[in-house]
């Protein structure tokens, strides 16, 4: 579970206490995470998720000790009985559920835009009709696409690279057009790149940061596709649930804004591989650093990505409260005892 400051989690608990909420997607990467600070800061959690790409291993143990607290279906946002059931009196919707990356999305286009663009749709109606006060989407810096200029601000106009991207578009208008038509308060907030402890290593699909560290605790070389000049802003886990969380609890109308949500620094994937080398030392305390290997570019990635927090910061009071170096050492640790527990 991530851990926030003491101060931070003293204010939020205030707010939280007693609330009635719903996670979409509440079993995936940054879903789960979440879910354990809601829990923690007292919050009546509903979660829904049909599996397809999160798991229960995260939610298990709440299910089991706090029963009373923690409720799941296991269902689609695309199946209306199932998503009355998890939204059924709760106040704040938070819209996590999607079909992600951007490789998946250019070989199957059709399933990453029902889910992501019309399953926003069907959660917005229902919010409406469960009368939740407000629902924070998770959006995504995809949106920004190839434009060169740096950093990325939230009145930039958007070019979508890929079906991943389009279909998060969509849904950050028909966010700000069911608040406008409808009155629900809403707010889409971009992610950059997140990354932490329990974001899945395997599969084609898996995000950069991950792979990058278990094939390094393997003594194999990070596989870079490109040059490896190309920079990403990596958020880590508990940035982005704190934002998350500020988006929620926020006194006042958010009306349908679109906010930054990143760490306000980029890093280059040649510079990533040799910061998660430099945390992946071995026992003798000799570091395992090895040279990336070079494979050709993937279609639809962005060559540069940064966020411009400012926004985040004047309307949430949001601010990083781990850096990438920390955050790279917890995710490493993680994934090395998670291979030590496989074995």
């Amino acid at each position: 579970m991530v851990k926030l400051p003491s101060e931070i989690v003293a204010r939020l608990r205030a707010l939280y206490d007693g609330k009635r909420v719903c996670v979409t997607g509440g079993a995936g990467f940054i879903g789960g995470h979440l879910v354990d600070a809601l829990l923690a800061l007292g919050a009546q959690v509903s979660v829904i998720d049909d599996l397809s790409t999160g798991d229960l291993d995260a939610l298990a143990p709440h299910l089991e000790v706090s029963p009373d607290q923690l409720s799941f279906v296991n269902g689609s946002i695309l199946d209306d009985a199932a998503l009355r059931d998890a939204l059924k009196g709760v106040s704040l919707v938070f819209h996590l559920a999607a079909v992600g990356s951007v490789p998946r999305s250019m070989e199957n286009p059709a399933r990453s835009w029902d889910v992501n663009a019309t399953g926003t749709m069907r959660v917005l109606e229902e919010a409406r009709r469960a009368k939740a006060k407000r629902v924070v989407f998770a959006a995504s810096s995809s949106a920004y696409g190839d434009t060169p200029t740096l950093p990325k601000v939230e009145t930039m106009p958007t070019r979508p690279m890929s079906p991943y991207a389009a279909s998060k578009v969509a849904a950050e208008a028909l966010m700000a057009s069911w608040c406008r038509a409808f009155g629900l308060d809403t707010v889409s907030l971009r992610y950059f790149n997140v990354f932490g402890q329990r974001q899945k290593a395997d599969g084609p699909y898996a995000a950069v940061i991950p792979v990058f560290a278990r094939r390094l605790l393997a003594g194999e070389r990070p596989v870079i596709f490109g040059d490896g000049q190309q920079s990403r802003d990596f958020t880590f886990v508990a940035n982005a649930v704190l934002a998350t969380l500020l988006a929620g609890a926020h006194d006042g109308a958010l009306a349908g804004e679109v906010i930054n949500v990143g760490a306000g620094t980029r890093t280059t994937l040649i510079e990533l591989a040799h910061e998660l080398a430099e945390a992946c030392l071995s026992d003798a305390g000799q570091s395992i650093a090895r040279e990336p290997e070079h494979r050709a570019a993937r279609p639809g990635d962005v060559m540069h990505s940064l966020a411009d927090i400012s926004k985040a910061q004047q309307t949430l009071g949001y601010r990083p409260v781990i850096g990438l170096k920390q955050g790279l050492a917890e995710t490493i640790a993680w994934h090395r005892e998670a291979l030590k527990t496989s074995r």
